[in-house]
């Protein structure tokens, strides 16, 4: 069956596919799909099953979608998701299909080409691959590939991610689309203002954790993997300890494996560190941090440094793909060279040894995201994203696009 709907004109129902590959990824648009649904969109959710999907089941507006998908190459198991997400899709019959993480892209940007769905966006949030070598490296270029092909649109998330995306080959550079400047999702400002808490509050959290009165705080925020650079912060942190500056560690998140030198080393332990362990509400722990510190080799657009600056502190991180774009670096915090430790001590020494200096840059940070990335404004650049090409959509248009579907070198197309 050819997929053969026709524009959707003014008034009419804007129907919407948005998926992933598993239901925990809907926190990252956390919101977004009730907005889509308040702006007139018929929003269709698609996960493998599970509470995270589950919870939109009673939302006005929003029919989710069941669809189970695994996260490693597994041909067999693909091969029959591929097949329904052909069935869906050809059940639902949607003027857009959004999809994003790496099996989710895949699957759901080949169900969509075959079908020739008019618009097709893939979402993308990261690059596993930057950080992958030899074979493991080629299948993710692939696969990432073969996404973008199969898609109209490639929407990335920081202006640094296009570029790198770009170097890679994954898409040319007349398909990658930054909206704004960048996040896939923005950040809900009031919900990280300093003024929720009572100081008694902040001060008994302190107490609790066992943090050391008068000493600055470097917090992390985060899952414990090696791409985030833990490594790096403990021997950065080493640096700072041998030239005498004082400071201590809240770590706020869990694992992703088992726990690593790198992480949860003594090393790390003997350098006064603070563990939380993951935790679902992690706002009002930037109220007791000096400073944030992402030491990370590569990200999408980080959340948490809009977070950050939704709490009104600065941020150190680094030069990596979507990290340098998410610090103004001397206005809202500072940035240093990836994978270097004395890079890294450098600028912590420079924020922690300068309270003032603190003080200025957070209130910097809050205005930045306050002035770019709020929910609202993000939300409203992707649904206007979403609704031009529902508008610019024609069956002659759709004809191009398809017949470019190839496996070979891309191609630019007229009109795109």
């Amino acid at each position: 069956m050819v997929y053969t709907k026709q524009v959707v004109m003014a008034g009419e129902s804007r129907r919407i596919v948005i998926g992933v590959t598993v239901d925990q990824s809907f926190r990252l648009l956390e919101g977004f799909p009730q907005f889509l649904s308040r702006e007139g969109w018929d929003v269709h959710l698609v996960s493998s099953p599970g509470a995270g999907l589950e919870k939109f089941s009673h939302e006005s507006g929003i029919t989710t979608h069941s669809l189970p998908m695994v996260r490693n190459p597994s041909p067999l198991r693909d091969l029959v998701a591929l097949a329904r997400w052909v069935r869906l899709l050809r059940r639902i019959e949607p003027d857009v299909v959004s999809v994003g993480t790496p099996k989710a892209g895949l699957l759901g940007s080949i169900a969509g080409a075959a079908l020739r769905v008019p618009n097709r966006v893939y979402m993308l949030r990261g690059l596993r691959l930057e950080t992958a070598t030899g074979v493991g490296f080629a299948v993710l270029r692939f696969a990432e590939q073969v996404a973008a092909r199969a898609s109209h649109r490639v929407l990335a998330v920081s202006t640094s991610l296009r570029a790198k995306a770009i170097e890679l080959n994954v898409a040319p550079a007349s398909k990658i689309v930054v909206l704004g400047r960048g996040s896939s999702n923005g950040v809900d400002i009031a919900a990280f203002s300093r003024a929720r808490y009572a100081l008694s509050e902040l001060q008994e959290l302190s107490l609790r954790l066992g943090l050391k009165p008068g000493v600055p705080v470097i917090g992390f925020v985060g899952r414990m993997s090696v791409d985030k650079g833990l490594q790096v912060l403990t021997e950065a942190r080493k640096l700072l300890s041998q030239r005498g500056t004082a400071h201590q560690l809240l770590v706020v998140g869990g694992s992703d494996t088992q726990p690593s030198v790198a992480t949860k080393g003594e090393d790390l332990r003997s350098l006064s560190t603070v563990y939380t362990g993951h935790v679902p509400d992690p706002e009002i722990y930037f109220q007791v941090m000096d400073v944030l510190c992402l030491p990370t080799f590569r990200e999408g657009f980080p959340n948490v440094v809009l977070e950050a600056g939704a709490s009104g502190i600065p941020t150190v991180t680094t030069t990596a793909t979507g990290a340098i774009d998410s610090v103004v670096d001397g206005r809202t915090g500072l940035i240093a060279r990836v994978k270097s430790a004395a890079a890294l001590s450098e600028r912590l020494e420079e924020i922690l040894t300068n309270a003032e200096q603190r003080e200025r840059m957070g209130r910097a940070a809050f205005e930045f995201v306050n002035d770019h990335y709020s929910r609202e404004i993000v939300w409203s650049l992707t649904e206007q994203f979403y609704a031009s090409m529902v508008l610019n959509s024609s069956p002659a248009r759709e004809t191009r696009n398809d017949a470019a579907f190839r496996l070979g070198p891309d191609r630019p197309r007229s009109g795109e």
